[in-house]
């Protein structure tokens, strides 16, 4: 029987593959599943068009977060924290700081989606990936610097 999978399907084929495949393959397990159509003339012009609007709305969601990411990757990013001797800071810059200064400035950004391979635990300037698409990832300038300590009374004796 001629089948079209409608998702990728482990060691029998991919999206959009026109398969000749056992009957009883296809009547027990991938038409009542929905893992896959019968490839009749209807069915597969009526796929072609979908998989056609389908490449067509990614197209354009590719074209806004690439917009995204010119505007983000032109963000530098300030964060202060806590130092102490040596210029060592206490505990470190992580994924979700670096969200919230986003945040702050007008991007909301998925953490799971910044890519810092390990927490930030020094002062200076970083580059941070942010992947936003599969083939889309923009750079945030991260500046850590130290927090500034407000001027403390002087210590009665």
């Amino acid at each position: 029987m001629k089948v079209i999978l409608q998702e990728n399907v482990e060691g029998v084929g991919h999206l959009g593959d026109v398969l000749d495949v056992k009957d009883g393959f296809a009547r027990n397990y991938l038409l009542p599943r929905r893992k896959a159509l019968q490839a009749s003339p209807r069915n597969v012009k009526a796929f072609e068009h979908t998989k056609r609007v389908m490449g067509e709305r990614a197209k354009k969601e590719k074209l806004e977060i690439e917009g995204l990411a010119k505007r983000l990757s032109a963000v530098s990013l300030t964060i202060t924290a806590q130092v102490g001797k040596d210029d060592k800071l206490f505990g470190s810059v992580t994924v979700k700081d670096i969200a919230e200064g986003l945040a702050a400035q007008g991007f909301e950004v998925d953490r799971r989606k910044i890519q810092l391979a390990q927490p930030i635990k020094e002062l200076g300037t970083f580059t941070v990936p942010v992947k936003l698409h599969r083939d889309v990832t923009a750079s945030v300038a991260v500046l850590v610097g130290k927090k500034q300590e407000a001027d403390s009374p002087p210590e009665a004796t």
